[in-house]
């Protein structure tokens, strides 16, 4: 039922309601001094959200002198999000409230170059257990999911990725919309991982972020000005394939040679130490071939721990290697903070300490007077909180929620909403 009466009282509403999400004004004294409006507009637009069940009555706040204000909140609660964060050879998946806290999560091993509709599917499983065991009763307002490649952002489709055979040019929207009654929207795995630290990570300053993942692949993402920087065709921040080497062996997954990734990201640190346990070189990490079959970033940091020579001279050269590359990077774009995620970090220290100091004495001087460089702090779900956050960012857009606002959900909206904002 429609229970606000024209479209000027839809937008001051959704003006409204973004103030209380952000935190910007949650009393109505301070509604009316955010947006200049009158008591009687802003009393009339706050008990709109309490009937559309987006907004709720919350406590008393302090007094400024007489009687003390009430504030108004977000119900966060409202609505439901689902959020996935594909990788190579893995996939993150969860299920939020409105303001991305996670009520459950799954994890599972996949194999991008399976193919979409496998890989998919596989998704669509963790999701649809989400839902049974923490989504009854509440509406799903949106969905996000990230991929190890590029994405045009305006349609959600798979743009000539290097790592993901048979993915090129796939709709991820439109497979999950022929599933879910919401808006779906697909960016780059690294990108949401960027978003997540810029929003969630400690500490959280405002300042241009450079994320950089090293897991199986390499690749980057740079968030300036709170916005996500995705460049033209959506190929920004795939340093995973910059060329840092001339040696023709140093064959990538892309089929390009010399590649960043090919000669420092995980699955070519698995090759070069499976090679040196097989030739008998590191005893240590010849015993967990033999164990599973396969190194693993924790095998090969418990052999950094361990004093292993071999699995050491590894690390470090990645790290440096990688640490080279981003050093140009923080030349050009002048980063606040570099922050370091993925599988590398379960190798242990070496890489961050080798990596960091790489970036600070290889970039120049006044690019790194007052760059911070961390690790990623949120434990591995950077993926799946950024995929969350994506969606509720572009719910509550300004240009987005008028066109739903007045319904108290996004539900029927999905189309709307993914034209509307797509920028």
């Amino acid at each position: 039922m429609q229970l606000v009466p024209s479209a000027q009282d839809v937008l001051v509403l959704a003006q409204l309601v973004d103030l209380v999400r952000t935190g910007r004004a949650t009393t109505r004294p301070d509604l009316e001094a955010a947006t200049g409006l009158g008591r009687k507009v802003v009393t009339q637009r706050i008990k709109d959200g309490l009937d559309l069940g987006v907004l709720a009555e919350g406590d008393l706040a302090p007094s400024q002198g007489g009687r003390a204000p009430r504030t108004v909140r977000f119900r966060a609660e409202a609505g439901l999000i689902l959020a996935a964060c594909l990788g190579a050879s893995e996939c993150d998946a969860a299920l939020t409230t409105l303001d991305g806290q996670v009520l459950g999560s799954l994890h599972l091993e996949v194999d991008i170059a399976d193919g979409p509709a496998s890989v998919l599917e596989r998704v669509d499983t963790l999701f649809t257990e989400l839902l049974d065991r923490h989504g009854r009763g509440r509406d799903l307002w949106g969905v996000g999911v990230g991929v190890p490649g590029p994405v045009d952002f305006t349609t959600g489709r798979i743009v000539a990725p290097p790592i993901m055979p048979g993915w090129d040019d796939f709709d991820v929207r439109a497979w999950f919309r022929n599933r879910y009654d919401a808006p779906i929207w697909v960016d780059n795995d690294v990108n949401l991982m960027a978003l997540a630290e810029w929003h969630r990570g400690t500490p959280r300053e405002g300042r241009d972020l450079l994320y950089v993942k090293v897991g199986t692949g390499i690749g980057s993402g740079l968030v300036s000005g709170g916005r996500l920087h995705r460049g033209d065709t959506g190929a920004a921040g795939d340093i995973g394939h910059v060329r840092v080497t001339d040696d023709e062996s140093v064959v990538c997954r892309c089929g390009r040679t010399g590649c960043l990734e090919a000669a420092a990201g995980g699955w070519a640190l698995a090759r070069d130490l499976t090679r040196s346990a097989r030739a008998g070189a590191s005893p240590f990490l010849a015993e967990r071939l033999a164990e599973r079959g396969r190194l693993a970033p924790e095998h090969i940091g418990q052999a950094v721990a361990s004093g292993d020579p071999v699995a050491r001279a590894a690390i470090v050269g990645a790290a440096r290697t990688v640490g080279g590359a981003v050093a140009n990077i923080v030349n050009f774009a002048n980063p606040g903070a570099v922050v370091l995620g993925g599988g590398v970090l379960r190798t242990g220290d070496e890489f961050f300490r080798i990596f960091a100091d790489t970036v600070r004495t290889r970039a120049v001087e006044l690019a790194t007077r007052r760059l911070a460089v961390r690790t990623s702090s949120l434990d591995f779900t950077e993926g799946v909180t950024g995929a969350a956050l994506l969606a509720v960012e572009r719910l509550f857009r300004r240009d987005a929620l008028p066109l739903w606002i007045a319904h108290g959900s996004p539900a029927g909206s999905a189309i709307r909403l993914q034209n509307a904002s797509v920028a």
